[in-house]
């Protein structure tokens, strides 16, 4: 039976350059004016999937509440997506895409208190290649910036900008994808193809200005070429891409091959080079403390 007043708190010690000890405070002083009896799991590095899932068991909290990079609540939402615990996100990592993606705000304070509101929206989860996606996967120059970014000492938006340049200059884009669906065959040529569940990059960038993260159903959107028009657009919130410069193709799973094999992420972590994937929706969701103004626009 699930306790209503557990709260399992997860924190990653070495993520980002923010001050865990003051963001484990807070969570811990909140849980306490909430009543909240909570159980803290700092993670290592190793084996913390299995034991997050272990306490999971064992305590049957009613919320998971995760501080830490993109990768950590990933591994987090992979815990609690096939149950109705409630995750709640703490964003305290390097670039925090997902952070902006969910428009959480910038401040700890308000950042705390939404992860532990009610104020949750039910969103979809995919499936690629086992592996779990919430926000946005690619295959293409974006992963390989990821790599590049992995790769040096630099972190925060500045690391990627930073690692644009040599990316372009030694990528071996254009690509070539080949995207099987329930309805179609395409061959597609381009420098990035993007799997969307969600609307925005961690850069704020919205290369999918009509996806929704609870209809069902995903986008692949095959960028075509480097226009720096068309790149500039991205950064309004409803952006008219056109045709000549992004495909967008809706559907509930594909099978996408490349001639080889390319840099690929999901969810801003670097996963390596893939040539084939196969995608599709979960048939299980994720329950998430999101902003109200955000799942209210989403509930629609």
């Amino acid at each position: 039976m699930k306790s209503e007043n557990c709260i399992l708190i997860i924190i990653n010690p070495v993520s980002g350059n923010l001050d865990k000890g003051e963001i484990l405070s807070l969570i811990t002083d909140e849980a306490t004016k909430k009543s909240c009896d909570f159980k803290l799991y700092k993670t290592t590095g190793t084996g913390d999937k299995e034991a997050i899932e272990s306490l999971i068991t064992q305590y049957n909290p009613s919320r998971v509440i995760v501080a830490g990079g993109d990768g950590t609540i990933a591994m987090a939402a992979s815990c609690v997506y096939k149950t109705d615990i409630i995750l709640g996100i703490i964003p305290a990592g390097s670039a925090n895409g997902m952070a902006t993606n969910f428009e959480l705000p910038q401040t700890l304070d308000k950042q705390i208190e939404i992860a532990f509101s009610n104020n949750t929206l039910t969103i979809d989860v995919l499936l690629i290649n086992n592996t779990i996606c919430l926000h946005i996967a690619d295959l293409g120059i974006n992963a390989e910036l990821i790599k590049n970014y992995e790769n040096s000492g630099i972190r925060g938006k500045l690391g990627y900008f930073i690692q644009s340049i040599p990316t372009l200059f030694q990528s071996d884009f254009p690509f070539h994808f080949t995207i099987k669906t329930p309805r179609a065959q395409y061959s597609e040529t381009g420098v990035l193809l993007a799997i969307a569940n969600a609307n925005k990059f961690g850069t704020g960038a919205t290369i999918n200005p009509t996806g929704k993260l609870n209809d069902g159903k995903f986008e692949i959107l095959i960028f075509k070429n480097l226009d720096i028009i068309e790149i500039f657009k991205t950064m309004q919130d409803n952006p008219k891409m056109s045709s000549d410069f992004v495909k967008i193709i809706p559907t509930e799973s594909a099978e996408i091959s490349c001639l080889n094999k390319i840099p690929f992420q999901i969810d801003g972590e670097f996963l390596g080079e893939k040539d084939i994937l196969s995608v599709k929706m979960s048939k299980h969701k994720l329950h998430i403390a999101l902003p109200q103004k955000f799942c209210k626009l989403h509930s629609q």
